[in-house]
C-alpha cells in the first residue's frame, strides 16, 4: 500500500516582475510656440510695473506708454517713416554686399590652398582691426556720403559670414571627399552635393551674426554726417534731452533685429530640415 505524503511547507508566493525603469529624456523637450518672445515680454512687464510704481525717473527712462505715444506722434508726422526707410535701405545694401563677399571669399579660401594662402590671413587681419576704427580712413577715401556707411556695414557683415562658412568648409569630413573621388564626381557635383550641405550650418550661424552686425554698425554710422535715419533721429534727440525719442529708436532697432534673426532661423529650419539636432 502506497502512502502519499503531503508537503506542509508553505508555497512561496510568485515574485513580481522587476519594474522597468523609465528612461529619462535628456533632450530639451518639445519646442514651445513663440518661446523667444517670453523674455522680451517679461522685460516689458517689469519696465511697465516699475514705471507705474514710480521707481523709474520719467526724465531718464520714460514709461512704455509714453514711448508708444511718442512713436505714434513721430509716425503721424511722417518723420519716423522717412528715418525707418532710410535705415532699411542702408542696412539692406550693406548686408547684400557683405553677404556676397563673405560667401565668395569663404568658398575661394576653403576649396583652394592658394585661395586660403591669399585670403584667410588678410581676413583674419581685418577681423583683428576694430571695424568702427576704419571710419576716419573710409571718410578720407570715400567721402562722408552714403558710400562709406554702406562699405562699413558690408565689412561688419562679411567677416562673421566668412569665418563661420570657412570653418564649416574646413570641418567637412575628409571621408566624404574620398567617397566623392571614388564615385568620380565632377567639381560641380562635388560642390553641390558635398560642400554646400556641409557648409550650410556654419553659413547660417554667420548669417545670423551678420544680420545683427548690420544693425549694430548702422546705429553708429547714422550719427556721422547724416540727415536722416534712426541713428540721426536718436543723435538729435540726445541734443535736446528727449529720452523718449531715443528709446523709440532703440526699440525699433531691437524689433528689426529680432524679426531679421527669426526670419533667418525660419529659413535655416526649412533648409536644414534633414538634420536631427538637439534643438529640433
Amino acid at each position: 500500500m502506497t502512502t502519499t505524503t503531503l508537503s506542509t511547507a508553505p508555497v512561496a508566493a510568485a515574485e513580481p516582475a522587476p519594474r522597468r525603469r523609465r528612461r529619462r529624456s535628456l533632450s530639451p523637450g518639445k519646442r514651445l510656440p513663440a518661446a523667444r518672445m517670453v523674455g522680451p515680454l517679461v522685460v516689458l512687464a517689469l519696465w511697465a510695473a516699475a514705471s507705474a510704481a514710480g521707481r523709474l525717473d520719467p526724465a531718464a527712462i520714460p514709461a512704455p506708454w509714453t514711448v508708444l505715444e511718442t512713436g505714434a506722434r513721430l509716425w503721424s508726422d511722417g518723420t519716423l517713416t522717412t528715418d525707418v526707410l532710410t535705415s532699411l535701405e542702408r542696412a539692406g545694401y550693406g548686408f547684400a554686399i557683405g553677404l556676397t563677399a563673405g560667401v565668395a571669399l569663404a568658398l575661394a579660401s576653403g576649396l583652394s590652398r592658394t585661395g586660403e594662402a591669399l585670403i584667410d590671413g588678410t581676413v583674419q587681419l581685418n577681423r583683428a582691426i576694430p571695424t568702427l576704427g576704419l571710419i576716419p580712413l573710409f571718410i578720407l577715401w570715400l567721402g562722408i556720403g552714403e558710400t562709406f556707411k554702406i562699405a562699413i556695414i558690408a565689412i561688419v557683415v562679411y567677416i562673421p559670414i566668412y569665418l563661420n562658412t570657412h570653418a564649416a568648409l574646413s570641418g567637412i569630413d575628409h571621408r566624404f571627399v574620398e567617397l566623392a573621388e571614388v564615385q568620380g564626381l565632377s567639381r560641380v557635383r562635388f560642390i553641390r552635393e558635398i560642400v554646400i550641405p556641409g557648409a550650410l550650418p556654419g553659413f547660417f550661424v554667420g548669417l545670423r551674426l551678420g544680420v545683427t552686425g548690420s544693425w549694430l554698425g548702422l546705429v553708429v554710422l547714422e550719427q556721422i554726417n547724416a540727415t536722416s535715419g534712426l541713428g540721426y533721429m536718436m543723435f538729435q534727440a540726445q541734443n535736446y534731452g528727449q529720452s523718449d525719442v531715443i528709446l523709440v529708436g532703440l526699440l525699433i532697432y531691437g524689433v528689426f533685429g529680432l524679426i531679421s534673426d527669426s526670419a533667418v532661423r525660419l529659413v535655416e529650419r526649412r533648409v536644414l530640415s534633414w538634420r536631427r539636432t538637439l534643438s529640433s
